[in-house]
């Protein structure tokens, strides 16, 4: 069921918001102790909101889509007196004395929260392999991995516990465990969703967003979540299909999968162009010295308590603060001249195409992935057609577009020039 659905039964007084409420955390209660989704589940509190939200559309009291239905939020969303962990030994015990500025947006919009989602420690990894919650499972195989950092919040929806789930985006926390669990989610434009609240990582990096199963739902969040309301119709829409990067160090199925969506794209209306894009490699580079350094910045206080992180997390910690100051600064004039040359790209296109990574989801605990006989690092190359976008501030979506033969999701990565969400929305709902 979507939004949509569920709130038209929601009106019509064929479901009600506390019977939608029960469905998810009954999902939580049989599938959460497999798939570790949730740090904190929060059913009493969901069941009274759900009540509430039922009276006062029972009065005539509407508070649009998302009224009853059925939320998550990723666990470095402050949320006013429940504990707030970031995935960290650090955090485990604190508990928020308000809500972060997009939790309370969404529950002015009724929402129903039914728990905190868990995460990679810190939000700084993409395996959501926790070592202080546990490790979280894709519900797609439960031997491989869901991506991170937003790991619970994809897995929460995939699975049916939450109709939509908040997640952060550093260097591709939302659109790697979208495309590992095929659902939707989108990374919007750097600053237009409110991050106050919500637990930093890199403070020029970081971007909060929403996973939900259909291009829709993540609509109807993002409305809720930021200002963004939706465009009248556009014409034709240039599809950008690179000719360079994108399609090299990528599996086979995913690259025949995007070129498929490219050609299912010219269907609704849209005209594919192949183009030549930027430095991406510097890009990636670029974006690899600001947020370590930005990281280290971020911690640097907690940095004392050696043993409460996990090893990972130390270790990029630790080599943000071995940063010079001079790479940082030279990084950021490097992000600069490429963010001129993609607005320069997209003077030709409105839209690029690309894998959202260019593998499916390895297993679990699996640190090398072989291409073309060649092992590569499974950090490194699940992050390398995200983390740039990040460093650009682009908005980018990432919508299931095929399965490998293993049956696990193929990701679709969509990116438009800053504030064209309703661009990436409607092209993305058309290939739907």
């Amino acid at each position: 069921m979507t939004i949509a659905q569920a709130g038209q039964a929601l009106r019509a007084r064929r479901v009600s918001s506390v019977e939608l409420t029960r469905e998810c955390l009954d999902q939580i209660g049989k599938l959460n102790p497999v798939l570790n989704a949730f740090i904190t589940i929060t059913s009493d509190q969901a069941l009274a909101r759900a009540q509430a939200a039922d009276r006062e559309l029972a009065q005539g009291i509407d508070r649009g889509p998302l009224h009853g239905i059925p939320i998550a939020h990723k666990d470095l969303m402050s949320t006013k007196g429940i504990r707030t962990t970031s995935g960290s030994k650090i955090f485990a015990d604190f508990v928020p004395d308000r809500d972060a500025a997009v939790v309370t947006r969404l529950a002015s919009a009724g929402a129903v929260m039914v728990g905190k989602t868990g995460l990679h420690e810190l939000a700084y990894g993409i395996t959501s392999d926790n070592p202080h919650f546990g490790t979280i499972r894709n519900p797609r195989n439960p031997e491989h991995s869901p991506g991170g950092s937003s790991g619970g919040s994809a897995v929460a929806v995939a699975a049916g516990m939450a109709f939509v789930a908040t997640g952060t985006d550093t260097g591709g926390s939302i659109r790697v465990p979208a495309s590992f669990c095929g659902v939707v989610g989108l990374k919007p434009t750097y600053g237009l969703i409110d991050r106050g609240g919500v637990q930093p990582l890199g403070l020029s990096l970081d971007h909060v967003g929403p996973l939900a199963r259909t291009v829709n739902d993540v609509r109807l969040a993002l409305n809720a979540m930021s200002d963004m309301r939706p465009d009248p119709a556009v014409g034709e829409i240039r599809v950008g299909l690179p000719e360079n990067f994108y399609f090299e160090k990528v599996a086979p199925e995913v690259k025949d999968a995007v070129h498929e969506a490219a050609r299912r794209a010219e269907k609704p209306g849209a005209r594919v162009i192949g183009v030549r894009v930027p430095d991406i490699e510097a890009l990636n580079t670029a974006g690899l010295t600001i947020l370590l350094s930005e990281a280290a910045a971020v911690h640097q206080a907690q940095l004392h308590r050696r043993s409460d992180f996990g090893a990972d997390v130390l270790a990029l910690l630790d080599q943000g603060s071995l940063i010079p100051a001079a790479d940082y600064v030279n990084a950021q004039r490097q992000r600069k001249v490429l963010v001129g040359e993609f607005h320069k790209l997209f003077e030709n296109i409105d839209c690029l195409f690309t894998p959202a990574t260019p593998i499916t989801a390895p297993r679990i605990g699996q640190t090398t992935m072989m291409l073309d006989g060649a092992p590569y690092d499974t950090r490194m190359l699940t992050t390398r057609f995200a983390r740039g976008i990040n460093v650009l501030g682009f908005p980018a979506l990432s919508i299931p577009c095929g399965e490998s033969s293993g049956g696990l999701p193929i990701g679709l990565q969509m990116i438009a020039r800053p504030f064209e969400e309703n661009l990436l929305l409607g092209l993305g709902e058309a290939l739907e």
